[in-house]
């Protein structure tokens, strides 16, 4: 079944970017993100062979430990829609992937949201040589940081977290292949079946 489903990856990717193409997505919005994805637990963190060279070390900083794996980046509408994702290393910022993704993904909405990592003049100078308009939050320590976080540009974009939590459910964080191939297979299977589940939501 696993070679069979590794053999259909091409596939799979087909038809959701195809969907991409289909679905009018409600907001106004973008989002962009990470999310991690462990392959093993934090204990062998320096022990762990499987990927080596592809994955490394990075900072989960929602529970405050330091995980072996990937960082998966993805695009999302403000409704809920995973439009496009990246893989790249745990080590990866943030910020470096954002070009590329939008690159990608092309989205027809141009305001996109981002947190604190995606904050930068450089990288909001680059998208809006793209066309885009890039909005993170500023650090408390920031001049005018009071005036320019507005509160509801803030909830909108926190929406990704709660999307994040629902791919979770489809195992999008808990990713145990052993080779490359099928760590991709899974993911790909998961944010399919996650956009499936909000066309069924949103259309029906």
């Amino acid at each position: 079944f696993n070679r069979r489903a590794r053999m259909l990856l091409p596939l799979m990717r087909c038809i959701r970017q195809d969907w991409n193409q289909e679905v009018k997505t409600a907001g106004e919005f973008l989002i962009i993100d990470s999310f991690p994805v462990p392959v093993w637990q934090p204990v062998r963190n320096y022990r762990v062979k499987i990927f080596r060279g592809i994955a490394d070390i990075g900072y989960k900083a929602t529970k405050k430990i330091y995980y072996y794996g990937f960082k998966v980046h993805a695009l999302v509408s403000d409704d809920g829609y995973v439009l496009d994702y990246a893989v790249t290393r745990a080590s990866v910022h943030d910020a470096k992937e954002t070009v590329e993704l939008m690159i990608n993904a092309h989205p027809i909405n141009h305001y996109l949201l981002g947190d604190e990592g995606y904050l930068g003049k450089d990288l909001a100078a680059e998208l809006k040589g793209m066309g885009y308009v890039l909005w993170t939050p500023y650090r408390r320590n920031m001049e005018c940081a009071k005036k320019h976080n507005d509160h509801q540009l803030m909830a909108i974009r926190r929406t990704i977290e709660s999307d994040f939590s629902l791919l979770s459910y489809y195992n999008a964080e808990n990713n145990r292949a052993r080779s490359l191939a099928g760590f991709q297979q899974r993911l790909e299977i998961a944010i399919l079946a996650y956009n499936m589940a909000y066309c069924l939501e949103r259309f029906n």
